[in-house]
C-alpha cells in the first residue's frame, strides 16, 4: 500500500488561492462603486508633451586678427628696449657714485675718477643711441628716434657737468644742479621709450 506523502511546502497551493480572492474582491469593489456614482471607468491616458528640440546656440565665429609687425620694426623695438635697460645702469652708477661722495665714502680723487668714467660711458651711449636707428621707410619711427638721440645728448653733457661741478669752487650747487637735469633727462629717455614700444604694440 503505497503511503501519501504530505507536501513539503504545503503554502504553494494556498497563495493562488488568495491571489485569485483578492483580485475578485477588488474587482467587485470598484464596480459597485462606479454604480452607486454613475461613474464610468475610462483607461487613463497620461498626455506626454514633447517638448521641440532647441535651437542650436550659433557660435561666434568672428576672429580678431592681430597686425603683425614687420621683422625690422621688432628689431627696432628691442633695440630701443635694450638701449633704456643701458640708461637705467648708467643712471644708477652715477647716483651711487653721487652719494658716496656726499657721504664721504670715497676720495676727492676716486669721486673725480667716476665721474670721468661716466663721461665715457654716456659717449658711448650717444653712439649706440644713434646707430643703427628705425627704418627709414617709418617716419613716425625716425622722428620719434630723433627725440631720442638729442635726450641722449643732453644726458652725456650733463655727465660733463657733473665733473665740472664736482671739481668747482662753490658747496656743492653746480653739482646737485647737474645731477636733477641728469636724472630728468634720463626719465625723459625712458618715458620715449615706453611710448614708443606701446604705440607699435597696441592693439
Amino acid at each position: 500500500m503505497d503511503t501519501f506523502s504530505e507536501d513539503p511546502k504545503p503554502g504553494r497551493l494556498v497563495l493562488p488561492l488568495v491571489l485569485i480572492g483578492m483580485i475578485a474582491t477588488t474587482y467587485t469593489f470598484i464596480n459597485r462603486v462606479a454604480t452607486n456614482n454613475n461613474l464610468e471607468i475610462e483607461p487613463s491616458v497620461e498626455e506626454v508633451v514633447v517638448e521641440p528640440d532647441e535651437e542650436p546656440v550659433s557660435e561666434d565665429t568672428t576672429t580678431t586678427t592681430s597686425t603683425t609687425l614687420p621683422g625690422e620694426v621688432v628689431a627696432y623695438l628691442e633695440e630701443i628696449s635694450s638701449e633704456k635697460i643701458q640708461s637705467i645702469d648708467l643712471a644708477t652708477k652715477v647716483l651711487e657714485a653721487n652719494d658716496k661722495w656726499d657721504n664721504e665714502d670715497i676720495t676727492y680723487q676716486e669721486a673725480k675718477d667716476e665721474f670721468a668714467s661716466f663721461i665715457e660711458d654716456a659717449q658711448q651711449f650717444v653712439e649706440t643711441v644713434s646707430e643703427p636707428g628705425p627704418p627709414s621707410t617709418f617716419a613716425g619711427l625716425v622722428k620719434s628716434h630723433e627725440e631720442l638721440k638729442s635726450l641722449a645728448a643732453l644726458i652725456f653733457s650733463d655727465t660733463e657737468e657733473l665733473l665740472e661741478g664736482l671739481t668747482s669752487s662753490d658747496t656743492g650747487e653746480r653739482r646737485s644742479a647737474a645731477l636733477d637735469s641728469f636724472n630728468n633727462n634720463i626719465n625723459l629717455f625712458q618715458e620715449k621709450i615706453d611710448e614708443i614700444v606701446a604705440i607699435n604694440t597696441s592693439g
